[in-house]
């Protein structure tokens, strides 16, 4: 049975990762016929928003344990994690993706990806196997998989022009629908970047996920 590392950001669109994303993403990987894995980097959130109130609330949380609340408790601490052991990589969106994961948020194209996120798809990637990016996800794939890979974020211009900056390939694409470099074999899809419901947001992430599970 094929199985697929997953990782998240934290918990909560704002803060962490996007939880409809994440949980589109586990159960069509499921419906493939595929095990899922949850992972998280052991590090603490950037900051934590009061998703009632929108802003930001002053406290501190870990990435790990918040990133618990969406695996029901059945998840590994990225750092531990061996690429060896899945045949494929997921990255659901969510602002923990560009916050978290990565600093995008703060220092868009002059960001950097978290080292181990960045071993271990990396690993993942030089390895031959598929990797799947969601929503805001995708804003990470020049520095993770080089010059030249072609993605998407949607249609968002400011997005796509950082993506350039870095060297990306970015390409315009619906909710529905999904970007598949094939050479690199980085699939990405817009999801909550363009979608106005969960099932809009199903639409193109079911597509990234049968693609991602079946080239692996």
């Amino acid at each position: 049975m094929k199985k697929v590392a997953v990782i998240l950001a934290g918990c909560g669109v704002f803060d962490g990762s996007e939880i409809y994303e994440s949980v589109l993403t586990l159960l069509r990987i499921e419906q493939n016929g595929a095990r899922y894995q949850c992972m998280a980097p052991n590090i603490e959130q950037l900051h934590v928003i009061d998703h009632l109130k929108g802003e930001e609330a002053n406290e501190s949380r870990n990435v790990l344990v918040e990133a618990a609340r969406l695996a029901r408790g059945d998840i590994l601490d990225l750092a531990e994690a061996n690429p060896d052991d899945y045949d494929a990589l997921i990255i659901p969106g969510g602002f923990g993706a560009a916050k978290n994961l990565s600093n995008f948020a703060v220092e868009g194209a002059n960001c950097s990806v978290n080292e181990d996120v960045a071993r271990f798809s990396k690993a993942i990637h030089g390895a031959g196997k598929p990797v799947g990016l969601i929503c805001i996800a995708p804003a990470m794939t020049p520095l993770l998989f080089g010059e030249g890979t072609t993605c998407t974020i949607g249609t968002d211009a400011d997005t796509a022009a950082a993506i350039e900056a870095m060297g990306g390939k970015h390409q315009a694409c619906p909710v529905d629908e999904m970007v598949i470099d094939q050479d690199k074999k980085v699939v990405t899809t817009p999801a909550y970047m363009l979608a106005g419901s969960i099932s809009e947001a199903a639409s193109g992430i079911n597509k990234l996920v049968d693609a991602v599970v079946g080239m692996a």
